[in-house]
């Protein structure tokens, strides 16, 4: 079982973005049954709520339902074999810190084609949610490819 974590600063807006895109794709290519798919934030501020309403509103736009609550990342979730995928540096540097170096930790972004950016930016506070959006599919969409292709999936 393949195991896939999506990391932002509070679990409201991009990472839950991301673990609903994600979790589509792995549906739509038949590998719910081999890869797990989830997400938290790095900080507590959020847990137990709902992602934000432009984060809901935007993946409903796209037909994609999401209904997971906040939470942080716990030790558990670190498991050497799990793809750790943060939103951006500052979540990358916050995992480090906390928890040293992991063999499959990445930001999202290294995984895109179709953008130079390497940060997917924080919609909390812009209200860019669609643009976000972009970037997380895109993102996920080069994740899949890599995940299938390591794990020969």
């Amino acid at each position: 079982m393949v195991r896939v974590l999506f990391v932002c600063l509070g679990n409201i807006c991009r990472s839950p973005m991301a673990e609903a895109v994600f979790q589509k794709m792995v549906d739509d290519a038949g590998l719910s049954d081999q890869i797990v798919v989830d997400s938290a934030g790095t900080g507590s501020w959020h847990v137990g709520e709902k992602a934000h309403r432009g984060t809901r509103r935007i993946l409903s736009q796209h037909g994609i339902a999401y209904d997971g609550r906040a939470r942080q990342v716990r030790p558990q979730d670190m498991d050497p074999k799990s793809y750790i995928i943060a939103m951006d540096a500052s979540n990358l540097n916050d995992l480090q810190r906390q928890y040293g170096n992991h063999p499959h930790l990445h930001r999202l972004l290294d995984f895109a084609s179709q953008t130079n950016v390497q940060d997917v930016p924080d919609p909390y506070y812009t209200d860019n949610f669609e643009y976000v959006y972009r970037l997380v599919n895109d993102g996920c969409r080069g994740l899949l490819a890599t995940i299938r292709e390591r794990e020969g999936l």
